[in-house]
């Protein structure tokens, strides 16, 4: 018990600071007891909401932080921590409601604050580009886990080693993706479909660029390294992985305003459930948790998919976050069983070789 709490320590502590900045803020601005435990109330299940959700994104970091050295490690927890609850969850949707409004960031707080109707719907007026370009990275990643010709690990053996088959044709899931992109532009109206396209496109080319920079570097890395030089890695994944968690929050800020339309308490409630995807990926890591567990991250690769696919057909039809939420942890819960069922016939052969 003592090893766990070692991991989300800080995150209890943060959660505990943001319910106090809520119970303060649901005194100053509410009008009655009811009023204060209702502001409580949806931080706490936006926070719920968040980790649910990004379970997934979780496994998914572990798979890159696992690669990095422990100062770079430490380096995601501490800055990301700033650019995950002050980036993502509170400048996004300011800037996105700046630039949709034309106005400057002082009049987009204030609007935030004083009328929070209008900055709702903003906000959620700029959901299809959101959805084209989030939808495309986020799919962008899962395809490149399986369309790997390296890749000798299947957990869905039927489909996986089919994809591994044909990931030897260049830039084969870039057109497939380019192909879904179209096809839910199709069924948009014209202006709509033109900045779902865009978006689309401006997903595809940062996953690609980020990708880029963090193969450039590694090559850098192992020259150096081929040179005797002692190096310090992990630039390159510490920008992958905060771009894929802003792609995965886009879609949770924009589910979060079902709940509240007030800024500060959506704030409250998702910087709570980011703060525990950090914990949960350091945990994933120190643990050597996807070590043990062996279709883990083909788990969480799926439901990111998934969560991709959702997030582009969103342009055209909702899906509530609720189902998105249960894809999610319903795929990783099946990886998660499957690998256990794996380890205990792999413990079973070795005793079986052992005994004779």
């Amino acid at each position: 018990m003592a090893t766990l709490l070692r991991f989300y320590t800080f995150s209890l502590v943060f959660t505990a600071a943001c319910f106090g900045l809520g119970l303060w803020y649901g005194i100053a601005t509410a009008d009655d007891l009811g009023d204060v435990l209702k502001v409580l109330w949806i931080i706490l299940i936006l926070s719920i909401l968040e980790i649910s959700l990004s379970f997934d994104n979780a496994v998914v970091n572990a798979t890159v932080l696992r690669e990095m050295d422990p100062v770079w490690q430490q380096r995601f927890l501490v800055w990301g921590i700033a650019i995950a609850v002050f980036g993502t969850r509170i400048v996004f949707p300011l800037a996105i409601v700046a630039i949709a409004a034309n106005i400057g960031p002082v009049e987009a707080i204030d609007l935030s604050l004083n009328d929070p109707e209008r900055y709702e719907e903003i906000v959620s007026g700029a959901h299809i580009g959101i959805a084209g370009f989030g939808g495309a990275f986020l799919s962008m990643v899962g395809l490149k886990f399986f369309f790997d010709s390296d890749k000798n690990v299947h957990w869905i053996g039927a489909l996986e080693r089919q994809l591994v088959k044909v990931a030897a044709l260049p830039a084969l899931e870039i057109g497939l993706l380019l192909v879904v992109i179209w096809a839910v532009a199709a069924q948009l109206p014209d202006a709509e479909a033109l900045t779902f396209l865009i978006a689309g496109v401006l997903g595809l080319v940062t996953f690609i660029a980020v990708d880029a920079l963090g193969e450039w570097l590694n090559m850098r890395e192992e020259a150096k390294r081929a040179s005797g030089a002692v190096v310090r890695s992990g630039l390159g994944g510490f920008l992958y992985l905060e771009v894929l968690d802003a792609s995965f929050s886009f879609d949770g800020v924009i589910g979060a305003f079902a709940l509240s339309n007030n800024m500060v308490i959506i704030a409250l409630g998702l910087s709570i459930g980011a703060m525990f995807v950090r914990s949960m990926t350091i945990h994933l890591v120190r643990k050597g948790t996807l070590a043990q567990y062996r279709y883990l991250e083909h788990g969480a690769f799926w439901a990111i998919i998934a969560l991709g696919a959702i997030m582009l057909t969103s342009a055209i039809f909702h899906i509530p976050e609720t189902i998105t939420g249960l894809i999610g942890v319903v795929l990783i819960g099946l990886s998660l069983w499957w690998s256990v069922r794996h380890n205990r016939r792999e413990g079973c052969a070795v005793e079986t070789i052992t005994v004779d």
